[in-house]
């Protein structure tokens, strides 16, 4: 005869099934994961912040899927490899740590659906309505997004927990690697009809409103794109919703390979695992995505890594021999650099030649520029430049 706690505080998790071989590689993998998706996201959201060119509403729509993506993995993915440092019959955890757990997880999935939902909109109104999408994607209608994609999931997610918590429970084994809704309520010695009822009709009203949504709005792109001899028009759509549907379908597809791996009980090890690699898969694969096809923040990570690189190749060291260079009939291209907390000029373009090595618009400039002569990058001493007459140009080597 089966012996019953009743609402045990204290719960058993199950944790991760991994063999004693491969538990440490598996560890490295998850931790190297999830250091990479709190590098990534949180770099992701910072540079959306401080750069006021991405201050556009399709970067902050896209702010809320990095915020979902560390949220969501903070919670469950330090708790797993905490536990796979411990035998099985001590992972332990209390009941309300793993209601909270069970909440972001499943937050986790529902706001991801939510936020590229309003991504779509957005994506709608700027290729189908260019004319009107200053007007419409004004600063009230995105704080409304963002406010309703977060306020549905949070909404949906609280019921569903709800209606577990009511529940007695008689067990204590949590049969997963972390805490959701299911492994909850199974804990439960009484009838769990209303939760099977409510738990399918929320993944069916999530899913249809999801796919149905996304589908409308790329059928009218789409439509916008056929009909339109605008080329330009046409690449930026095929840029911006390229990446918008990457995304979503890497969710999709993530979040389905799990509801259809619960058809099949005899494989619920790799459902299990499925599930840890809904939370890292799209949350790696977000900021990469996004970074990589966006090309406002490609070129902004270029630029950010290029001006890094210039200031610390203009650290001061030991001067070599000025090698005086010949004149010659090209125009190189001086790009001004931030000295001594001096302000930036780039783009001032001068001709050097024979004549006048002092040109007049070069007199208020910093004390240190970069000389890009046919694509090096050499540095000259501007003062030194200016006052020879002799001489053109200082390399260092």
């Amino acid at each position: 005869m089966e012996n019953y706690t009743y609402n045990s505080f204290t719960l058993q998790l199950e944790g991760l099934k991994v063999t004693e071989h491969s538990m440490y590689p598996v560890f490295v993998f998850l931790l190297v994961s999830y250091l990479f998706i709190m590098f990534a996201n949180v770099g992701m959201v910072v540079l959306v912040c401080i750069e006021r060119s991405l201050h556009h509403p399709m970067y902050v729509l896209f702010c809320n899927l990095p915020i979902n993506d560390i949220i969501g993995n903070s919670i469950m993915v330090p708790r797993l490899l905490s536990d796979m440092l411990v035998p099985p019959s001590e992972r332990f955890i209390n009941y309300y740590e793993c209601v909270v757990q069970a909440f972001t997880t499943h937050m986790f999935g529902t706001t991801s659906h939510t936020v590229l939902m309003i991504m779509a909109f957005d994506r709608y109104v700027a290729i189908c309505n260019p004319l009107r999408y200053a007007t419409i994607m004004n600063n009230n209608m995105v704080m409304k997004l963002i406010v309703s994609a977060w306020g549905v999931a949070v909404v949906l997610v609280a019921v569903l927990l709800g209606l577990t918590i009511r529940l007695n429970r008689c067990r204590m084994m949590i049969t997963n690697p972390y805490c959701d809704n299911a492994s909850l309520f199974k804990l439960s010695c009484e009838s769990v009809f209303i939760n099977n009822v409510y738990g399918l009709s929320f993944t069916v009203v999530l899913f249809t409103a999801s796919i149905g949504s996304v589908a409308l709005t790329y059928v009218r792109i789409t439509a916008v794109c056929l009909t339109s001899n605008n080329k330009a028009l046409n690449s930026k759509a095929l840029q911006t919703c390229s990446t918008h549907l990457s995304v979503y379908l890497i969710v999709n597809l993530c979040g389905m390979l799990i509801i259809l791996m619960h058809r099949f009980p005899q494989y619920s090890d790799y459902r299990k695992m499925l599930s840890i690699m809904f939370h890292i898969v799209p949350s790696c694969l977000n900021p990469i995505i996004y970074g990589v096809q966006s090309k406002e923040i490609r070129k902004l990570l270029s630029n950010m890594f290029t001006s890094r690189k210039i200031e610390s190749s203009l650290v001061p060291e030991s001067r070599p021999p000025a090698v005086p260079v010949s004149p010659l009939s090209w125009s190189p291209t001086v790009t001004v650099s931030r000295c001594s907390g001096v302000p930036v000029f780039h783009g001032a373009r001068e001709t050097v030649g024979s004549g006048d090595p002092r040109p007049s618009n070069l007199q208020n400039v910093p004390a240190i520029a970069t000389v890009l002569l046919s694509g090096s990058g050499d540095v000259i001493d501007l003062p030194n430049f200016l006052q020879s007459s002799s001489t053109h140009a200082h390399l260092r080597n």
